[in-house]
């Protein structure tokens, strides 16, 4: 075979005589390689700085000028688009009216109808019994807005915090907020009983767990989210004994079955009082979560590639941990401990729309109200007695994820 000739540029792409360069890789001149295409980078786009980074980004040199590609959100390519966004933002509406018209009581839509209406038109009353007003808007109703409130901030949070953490088995309760929630909630009612000092226990220990994980990782200066991580599990246990202990002390008869009913998930002791403070917390936090969406891109790059396009990584994270966590002890200070949510919705979620959390963070909102919705619904219908929702959610929690990951192996 022929030697190289002498004088020649050194390319590792240069072929003897009567072979032919390669047609992409190569310059036909020189047979030096214009383009590489990286091994691997995140499927994210950044679209606020309108810049797409994905595995079929081309980045090619030419005189020493660097230019990349068109911009693409590597979204799933469906023939139509704009009927998926409908359907997922459409959904939502549509449990909510089957939320209020199924139940062990038949209501028919004209019932439901006249009795919403009811408090501004109180002539409609005379025509719809008195249960039935009285079952959709003291039972049925506050009931599927506390569902729709705390599908949305679960959805909200797992997307956030997987986006954040760079992990797409991480949930809200990676730093042990619903296990501290569950300890304050177990210690309220062994000691109280009163509903309102249930949830706000519930809601202040699952903020001081967060906190302690936050302190126990700041001795640490070495990989500040894997300390965080793990701090947050060794806090999530410690919480989980706690609680083992307290129902080992409760009184099985009866402080027990109401600490095993509560960890359990549910909705049943839903009332009108619990929406207004609920309401504000979580859409507070998803109008927070919605306006740096795009903040969340650029995080879920890594520190290096945020702080080369002038953001502070650090405070960025924390200020969404704060909302997520705010958000998560909220909601599960009313509803109890409910898994699965967070962990699942976000896959759903990029499966749909893709991973730019322009699209994806509203999206898995949408969705997560719509699942709560369904298995509220499914809880309290398919048998006469009520099924947890802690129960209902991890047992269809895990299928689905199985199948969403088989689905979307291309990645996260």
């Amino acid at each position: 075979m022929p030697s190289r000739p002498a004088g020649s540029i050194a390319c590792p792409n240069w072929s003897p005589p009567g072979i032919r360069p390669h047609p992409i890789r190569s310059s036909p001149s020189s047979g030096c390689p214009i383009s590489f295409t990286p091994i691997w980078t995140p499927r994210i786009a950044v679209s606020r700085y309108n810049i797409s980074i994905t595995p079929s980004t081309t980045t090619t040199y030419r005189r020493k000028k660097l230019t990349h590609s068109a911009p693409s959100t590597d979204a799933p390519k469906h023939k139509h688009p704009w009927i998926t966004g409908l359907v997922i933002y459409i959904l939502p509406v549509i449990l909510f009216g089957l939320a209020l018209l199924l139940g062990r009581y038949p209501i028919t839509p004209g019932e439901v109808g006249r009795s919403l209406l009811s408090p501004f038109f109180p002539n409609l009353a005379a025509d719809i019994p008195e249960v039935a007003q009285q079952l959709v808007l003291r039972i049925r109703l506050p009931r599927a807005l506390a569902a729709l409130l705390i599908g949305a901030s679960f959805g909200a949070t797992g997307t956030a915090f997987q986006a954040i953490f760079k992990n797409p088995l991480v949930d809200s309760n990676i730093l042990g907020v619903t296990s501290g929630a569950g300890f304050g909630a177990a210690l309220a009612l062994l000691l109280f009983r009163d509903a309102w000092q249930v949830q706000l226990f519930a809601f202040a220990f699952g903020l001081l767990a967060v906190f302690l994980a936050f302190f126990g990782s700041r001795l640490y200066k070495s990989s500040p989210l894997l300390v965080l991580t793990l701090m947050g599990i060794l806090i999530g246990s410690l919480f989980n004994s706690l609680i083992a202990l307290l129902k080992y002390l409760a009184d099985p008869l009866d402080t027990l079955p109401a600490i095993t009913f509560w960890l359990l998930g549910s909705l049943t002791t839903i009332t009108w009082t619990d929406i207004p403070a609920l309401a504000v917390i979580i859409i507070g936090g998803v109008v927070f979560l919605l306006l740096i969406r795009w903040r969340l891109n650029i995080l879920s790059l890594g520190d290096a590639e945020a702080k080369s396009l002038g953001m502070d990584p650090a405070r960025s994270k924390l200020w969404v941990i704060l909302c997520a966590t705010l958000m998560t002890a909220a909601a599960v200070s009313v509803s109890g401990v409910i898994g699965w949510v967070g962990l699942v919705i976000p896959h759903a979620g990029r499966l749909l729309v893709g991973p730019d959390h322009k699209r994806l963070l509203p999206a898995s909102i949408a969705l997560g109200a719509a699942f709560m919705l369904l298995m509220d619904t499914v809880a309290r219908t398919v048998l006469p007695g009520e099924i947890p929702l802690g129960v209902l959610t991890g047992l269809l929690g895990v299928p689905i994820l199985i199948l969403l990951l088989r689905r979307n192996r291309m990645g996260w």
